[in-house]
């Protein structure tokens, strides 16, 4: 059985969705995804290569935590999983743009128009 990830271009995640990485142990929530790869070339060129994901697939921006810190990511659709646990994100900034937490998925603030 092949357990590689299939690439897409399609996103198949959502902003508020909780996942977690395929390699690295750490979760988080989406709060923001690119259409294909928009870092730097200097960023890219950290990842070693036998890892170095394809440009042309969704990136995600992440609210990230690990055991030790919270921090953010920008994690490769090939490389994120769904985060079944139901379990919430302690990073300090999710609550300035989420809501609750519900079936792993948390509701996206409204933001008060000026």
């Amino acid at each position: 059985m092949d357990n590689s990830p299939i690439i897409t271009k399609k996103a198949l995640f959502t902003i508020g969705q909780v996942v977690r990485h395929r390699v690295f142990s750490f979760r988080g929530v989406i709060y923001d995804v690119d259409p294909e790869f928009a870092n730097t070339e200097e960023w890219w060129e950290s990842i070693p290569a036998e890892i170095r994901p394809e440009k042309e697939q969704p990136f995600y921006h992440i609210l990230a935590e690990n055991e030790e810190s919270s921090y953010e990511a920008y994690v490769s659709q090939q490389n994120l999983l769904p985060d079944d646990s139901d379990d919430p994100i302690h990073h300090p900034d999710v609550t300035e743009l989420f809501g609750s937490l519900t079936d792993g998925q948390y509701q996206l603030k409204s933001i008060p128009k000026h």
